[in-house]
């Protein structure tokens, strides 16, 4: 039976702080974790004045504080910007404070420009090829391996699985070779869903970490009470969208009636495209839509995800989903 999880990008809604987008984070972790979802993640962004969880690592431990038996983890941390030993540390360090519950996430993007990685003072020179090496020396230092002529401290021996993600053929061959589970991100990058996943369990090679293959799906979820305002919540995030994709992404603004309406067809058919692996609606609408999606993937987990203007209206739909999920939980159990 699949697992249900969230992932969270804290977002900064117009009018608002970072310090209330943090506090928004760990209440609705806390719900999360009350709404029994299995685990809570954050993502790695830069220069995005609408996503407060750049320092990811630093989010975690105000979301562990915040809660006590839900797993949480980076979805994912963009291993180019960093040096394996510095993130060894920091979720050994996370490790150590909540033991058991830290994942770690691994992605090839920089998450965000050229700019930002000139900021970062990382050396790229080696291109995307360096990442499963990154990713081997991260695991090595994890291991508290001697061949690497130092340990990571805290870090040697910390329980983090460790995943690969990826939105392309590249991140499920990587994840199958190592044996690593692989989480795709169909929730803004559809297109090679179904290949991916095929790919990915056909090359699977099992793994100290893992025996068989196992695959998380990003999901969309808008849900409400009724259809008109699941698709009025849902305009904050396809606004948000059109600017990032027109080059001017902010803050996560209000939602507008009839948004989607009024764009041109050729921003309709983008939104259509980016956001295809979504259910807007009740929640009827939700658990039709999650079963179907988990039919087509075998998914062993669903990541949701949804960025909502209103926090108690972001709480309200993903209680609306986790209603649904067990709805299919049970009628997969009879």
């Amino acid at each position: 039976m699949a697992r249900f999880s969230l992932l969270d990008l804290v977002p900064v809604r117009e009018g608002d702080t970072v310090a209330t987008a943090l506090a928004n984070a760990a209440d609705l972790a806390a719900h999360a974790q009350a709404l029994g979802y299995h685990r809570y993640w954050v993502a790695e962004h830069h220069g995005m004045a609408g996503i407060a969880s750049a320092a990811t690592a630093v989010v975690l431990a105000h979301i562990g504080h915040a809660t006590s038996s839900i797993r949480i983890g980076a979805g994912g941390v963009m291993l180019p910007n960093h040096a394996p030993l510095l993130i060894a540390e920091q979720f050994g360090t996370l490790d150590a404070l909540f033991p058991g519950r830290v994942d770690l996430g691994l992605g090839r993007a920089p998450g965000s420009d050229q700019r930002v990685a000139q900021a970062i003072r990382r050396n790229l020179a080696g291109g995307p090829d360096q990442f499963p090496r990154d990713v081997m020396e991260l695991q090595a230092f994890l291991a508290g391996d001697e061949r690497l002529g130092i340990q990571a401290t805290p870090g040697a021996g910390a329980e983090v699985p460790i995943w690969i993600l990826g939105s392309s053929l590249y991140g499920a061959q990587l994840a199958a070779a190592l044996g690593l589970p692989y989480a795709f991100a169909s929730h803004f990058a559809p297109a090679a869903l179904d290949e991916a996943i095929a790919i990915y369990r056909s090359d699977f090679r099992p793994s100290g970490q893992l025996r068989y293959p196992y695959v998380m799906a990003g999901y969309n979820v808008f849900a409400a009470d009724d259809r008109e305002e699941a698709q009025l919540l849902a305009s904050s995030m396809q606004q948000a969208f059109v600017r990032l994709r027109t080059g001017n992404p902010g803050k996560l603004q209000p939602p507008v009636a009839g948004y989607y309406e009024s764009l041109p067809p050729q921003a309709q058919a983008m939104l259509s495209d980016v956001l295809s692996v979504s259910s807007i609606g009740t929640q009827a609408d939700v658990e039709r839509d999650m079963a179907a999606f988990l039919r087509r993937t075998q998914a062993d987990e669903l990541m949701l995800t949804g960025q909502i203007f209103d926090p108690q209206a972001r709480k309200r739909s993903f209680a609306i989903a986790m209603t649904a999920a067990q709805a299919i939980t049970v009628r997969e159990a009879a």
